[in-house]
């Protein structure tokens, strides 16, 4: 009843934040793609909750590795502020009309949004990886990113996914970073819209600290491990892997969407949670 489920899983919670921020770490993309969906599908979050959790997950996971890439020399400040001047007010937006909409009406909206969302941010990764010369890079005058980035920030504020892997594909078409620095640059871009995005929406839903800080205990550890295994674990393979399984989730939430029965048990499943957490019961 309720939450229960997630003091049943604990060990499963922890995995969980481990493999999600190992990929993070390693690949830069993950924390709304894979967080969002797995909340929502094997751990029952509502979706505006889910979204919630994503993103402040990816603000802890993120602010753990950009000072890594930063170290290192791979995030340019430069490209960072033009993508930021498109991504933080379209972000703020995106989430404040999120915030101004009919919460009980949220949940299928946001779902078909993520679902869709993931398909088109792992289709586009997939294509980079897979293509013989990758993304053909065809640089643009910094003063047109605000513009291209503008609607990943917005859709990020709906759903909180494609922060990394749509904008890793927008920096690699349109400007002339080497692999290392576009993902250190989308990390560093993805921990500044996280922060903005995720605190709107914790206010909006609160935080479930239940299952956040289990994501967490295995999240923090794995970051860490990740950016260490740039070197060693071949990131194109990684992202070929992690592609095909969120082309998979993105169509399975994409169909729970929009399935009659899948949205009158997603209604219950609220209605539960919230009778649940009524004191009066």
């Amino acid at each position: 009843m309720g939450y229960t489920h997630y003091d049943e899983g604990t060990d499963v919670e922890i995995l969980a934040g481990f493999l999600i921020a190992l990929a993070i770490g390693v690949t830069g993309v993950g924390a709304g793609s894979l967080t969002a969906p797995i909340l929502i599908l094997f751990f029952h979050q509502s979706a505006p909750e889910a979204v919630t959790t994503a993103l402040v997950f990816g603000t802890v996971v993120k602010l753990i590795a950009t000072p890594v890439y930063l170290a290192r020399g791979h995030v340019n400040l430069r490209v960072l502020k033009y993508v930021a001047l498109g991504g933080l007010p379209a972000v703020l937006a995106g989430s404040l009309l999120l915030r101004r909409l009919d919460k009980q009406a949220l949940n299928g909206p946001v779902l078909i949004i993520v679902g869709v969302t993931v398909v088109i941010a792992a289709a586009g990764t997939l294509w980079r990886s897979l293509s013989p010369s990758g993304i053909v890079s065809k640089p643009i005058a910094h003063k047109w990113l605000p513009w291209i980035i503008a609607p990943i920030g917005f859709e990020v504020g709906f759903s909180s996914a494609g922060a990394g892997a749509l904008g890793t594909v927008a920096l690699m078409r349109f400007t002339n970073l080497n692999p290392a620095d576009v993902v250190g640059t989308d990390l560093a871009f993805g921990l500044l819209i996280s922060v903005f995005a995720g605190g709107i929406h914790a206010s909006m839903t609160g935080i479930p600290w239940a299952i956040l800080l289990k994501l967490l205990a295995g999240g923090i550890p794995a970051v860490l491990i990740g950016t260490q295994l740039t070197s060693i674990v071949s990131p194109r393979k990684m992202r070929l892997a992690l592609c095909m399984w969120l082309i998979y989730v993105g169509v399975q939430l994409s169909w729970r969407a929009i399935s009659p029965s899948s949205s009158d048990s997603s209604v219950n499943h609220a209605r539960a949670v919230t009778d649940s957490s009524d004191p009066r019961n």
